[in-house]
């Protein structure tokens, strides 16, 4: 049994305490006010590593990330931080320099594991489209889009060059984490267009305010490569020198109709080819869920020496540092040049 705690009891911590399964054991959460929860709440961080956890999730507001990730790994205490890892440049440049080499930090990302995403990364490193050059992301914000575009993208720590523009235009607004609007309003919504030239392929950014909630805005996913491309739910591609095909990518989802089997997701082929299987099976979980429950296992595995660094610390800062470039593009209308940064 791998046991982990949490510091922070808002709502994104609730998820790592609900999702803990398969081997995973919630030690307890570190919430500053006493409150009833499905798990142990303590008081102090001393009680709480009192109770051995084998890593710690910080799920606390920006600003107070990285000292309670600094003073984590001055215990020697592994950790999951939770997005982004600091909230501003000098932040994130003072955080590696001071926990950058310790190896015990990894950052809670966990969009490349909703099942949608996963399958098409499986798709994309099977070189189905060949290699690939070109990845545009309209459906989630800052580090979790430049996340998918690099790892989509197989592009490693490095320079990159970021343009943006803002625009603001009239949009209904029905839906929101509180739920629906009554009445719904026609309001001014921001959509920030960036793009950012890598040394080795090419990402496009694309968001709009309340994208996550707002049913109204389509989510959109092209990954381009030297064979042809990948867009959302298609792939289209050249088998020989005159045969260009299209294929679906096919996500089996039961619970419709007749199926009696309850709501649930199955799996995700593409042709004959299994491409996803949800480990999870039964849960009824959605995907933001069973994301979240695969990153908790990575992590475990991480943490006891069984497996590979889910998300390392240099990954979520770097992702981070090119988000805010994005915001600075947009402010002062020029190139933004991310260059030289230490955990390159």
């Amino acid at each position: 049994m791998t046991k982990f705690a949490i510091v922070g009891s808002g709502w994104r911590a609730e998820y790592f305490w609900r999702l803990a399964t398969d081997g995973l054991e919630c030690v307890g959460v570190v919430s500053r006010s006493p409150k009833t929860l499905p798990v142990p709440v303590f008081t102090s961080l001393d009680e709480c590593l009192a109770a051995k956890p084998d890593f710690v999730v910080t799920a606390v507001p920006w600003a107070v990330t990285p000292g309670l990730i600094v003073e984590l790994v001055e215990r020697g205490v592994r950790v999951l931080a939770e997005t982004p890892p600091a909230p501003d440049v000098d932040g994130l440049r003072e955080l590696w320099r001071k926990v950058g080499e310790s190896g015990l930090v990894q950052v809670a990302e966990q969009y490349t594991r909703m099942p949608a995403h996963a399958a098409r990364l499986t798709l994309v490193r099977r070189g189905v489209i060949g290699e690939p050059t070109r990845v545009d992301v309209s459906s989630t914000h800052q580090y979790h889009a430049i996340s998918l575009i690099r790892t989509f993208l197989g592009v490693q720590r490095g320079s990159a060059e970021v343009r943006a523009v803002r625009t603001t235009a009239p949009l209904a607004d029905p839906l929101s984490r509180e739920g629906w609007a009554d009445p719904v309003e026609i309001k001014p919504a921001t959509t920030t267009i960036a793009t950012i030239a890598f040394d080795q392929g090419f990402g496009l950014y694309d968001f709009t305010d309340n994208q996550w909630h707002n049913q109204l805005l389509a989510r959109r996913l092209l990954v381009r490569g030297t064979k042809g491309e990948l867009h959302d739910q298609e792939v289209i591609r050249l088998l020989d020198g005159k045969t260009i095909a299209r294929t679906p990518i096919v996500r089996r989802q039961t619970g419709y109709d007749l199926d009696l089997d309850g709501f649930d997701t199955d799996h995700v082929t593409f042709g004959d080819t299994v491409l996803y299987r949800n480990p999870y099976q039964g849960k009824r979980w959605n995907d933001e869920d069973i994301a979240i429950a695969t990153l908790l296992k990575d992590t475990a595995a991480w943490a006891t020496g069984d497996g590979p660094e889910p998300y390392p610390l240099a990954d979520g800062i770097h992702d981070h540092r090119i988000a805010l470039a994005i915001e600075q593009a947009a402010d002062e209308g020029t190139a933004v040049q991310v260059t030289n940064e230490p955990w390159f």
